[in-house]
């Protein structure tokens, strides 16, 4: 009847601790630290994926134009009639099949293009510089470049075709290569946070740790002291990374806003040139979106999975020193 009572007893102080004992301090500066941690970790893993969205978007879109958008260039020859071999190379696009349209890129257009280069209020007449016809070509049914090239060639000697994809192609195996590396530096800050979370969680538990031993040792339930954990670096982590990742969607909302207003300048013009409009789109801020999810989830997983392992460690360690 003793046995019988003396382990009633223990539930019954088990249970009480466990609706009572605070084990986990709800507030505190190493709490803040770690939150302060998980924000700058989701902040840089949250840039990197939308970098990498970026990047995967545009290097999509350089291709699709290679699809669509040639160009003639017409180099400036001495005694060259530069309009008149700009009207015959248009004249000869139009009239080969396959091809859409075509246009010459304008006096305002190509200083505008050169503009951060040679400055403003350039004088094309006075310059040696090539003029460029953008020629638009059915997907479907593209042009023969070569024999295009040939009949541009014969017409307009200093006339050259550029499909563009040799440097596209070098553009986008550089875009490829920049997606490696963005996986990579996400899977290292993944593994930064986790080691960071370990090691805050074990510091939390040396903190406290006569408070967990005695809770462990009168019967208080494994599951319960590592849930306690778990909910306190879920909280944690979740509000760490929502700060992180919310500065980095505010980040990318800022630069898509100031591309915008600055179309005109020639900064903004270059930009746009390589990244389009600079906006992420919904699969980007749905991916930042998931990645606080992931943070959050498994900050609180870490946690719990660290606890585990200590309290192994403690009923490994209380049999030999009994």
């Amino acid at each position: 009847m003793t046995d019988i009572a003396h382990r009633i007893g223990r539930s019954l102080s088990a249970r009480r601790a466990e609706r009572q004992t605070p084990i986990v301090p709800p507030a505190n500066v190493a709490g803040r630290a770690l939150m302060t941690v998980i924000a700058i970790m989701t902040f840089l893993a949250s840039l990197t994926v939308g970098a990498v969205t970026l990047v995967s978007d545009t290097a999509s879109a350089w291709q699709s134009d290679i699809s669509r958008e040639i160009t003639v260039q017409v180099k400036p020859e001495e005694g060259l009639d530069m309009a008149g071999a700009l009207a015959k190379v248009q004249a000869i696009a139009l009239g080969t099949p396959g091809v859409t349209s075509a246009g010459v890129l304008d006096d305002a257009a190509t200083g505008r293009l050169l503009q951060p280069w040679l400055g403003e209020g350039l004088d094309l007449d006075e310059l040696p510089v090539p003029r460029l016809v953008v020629v638009s070509i059915d997907e479907n049914a593209p042009p023969d470049f070569a024999e295009m090239g040939l009949r541009l060639k014969s017409a307009v000697p200093s006339a050259e075709l550029d499909d563009h994809r040799a440097w596209v192609s070098r553009l986008v195996s550089m875009a490829h290569a920049t997606v490696l590396v963005g996986a990579a530096i996400l899977a290292l800050v993944m593994v930064a946070t986790v080691l960071t979370v370990v090691f805050a969680t074990r510091g939390a538990m040396s903190g406290n740790r006569q408070i967990i031993e005695v809770l462990h040792f009168v019967g208080a339930r494994g599951s319960f002291i590592a849930g306690q954990f778990q909910s306190h670096f879920f909280r944690l982590g979740l509000f760490g990374a929502l700060a992180g990742g919310l500065a980095a969607t505010l980040v990318f909302v800022a630069m898509g806003l100031w591309t915008r207003s600055n179309q005109a300048t020639p900064e903004a013009d270059q930009i746009s040139a390589l990244f389009g409009a600079f906006a992420i789109g919904w699969t980007g801020y749905a991916g930042v979106g998931l990645l606080i999810a992931t943070v959050g989830a498994l900050t609180a997983l870490t946690s719990r999975w660290t606890v585990q392992r200590q309290l192994a460690a403690i009923d490994m360690i209380s049999p030999v020193e009994a």
